[in-house]
């Protein structure tokens, strides 16, 4: 699925809704809260934190989603392509970074 088809997708779950989008703040706030979400599901599964007894599982796969989610919000409030962006940063990458890591030999 391309990133539009989310970006459609999302826009019109949100279009039903009298309130619409957030503001940008309000959603950087919101993507900011997720983040941290994913961090303690990161921290209690990869780190040295383990969970509480009374803490209920998390689940990273759903977390990462939720920011996806807030990011595309984010784009569609404001006019923003995200498969041209995408696109734009991968070849950033691919120039910048070509030769900066160890390559895999061909199998």
């Amino acid at each position: 699925m391309e990133i539009k088809n989310w970006q459609l997708e999302v826009d019109k779950w949100i279009s039903q809704f009298e309130e619409g989008y957030w503001q940008p703040s309000s959603m950087m706030l919101r993507l900011i809260e997720e983040v941290g979400e994913l961090s303690r599901e990161i921290n209690h599964h990869y780190g040295q934190k383990p969970k509480k007894p009374t803490e209920p599982e998390g689940d990273i796969a759903l977390e990462l989603a939720d920011i996806l989610f807030i990011i595309v919000c984010m784009a569609n409030s404001m006019q923003i392509d995200l498969d041209e962006a995408f696109s734009q940063t991968m070849e950033k990458y691919r120039l910048r970074d070509s030769d900066r890591w160890t390559r895999k030999l061909p199998e």
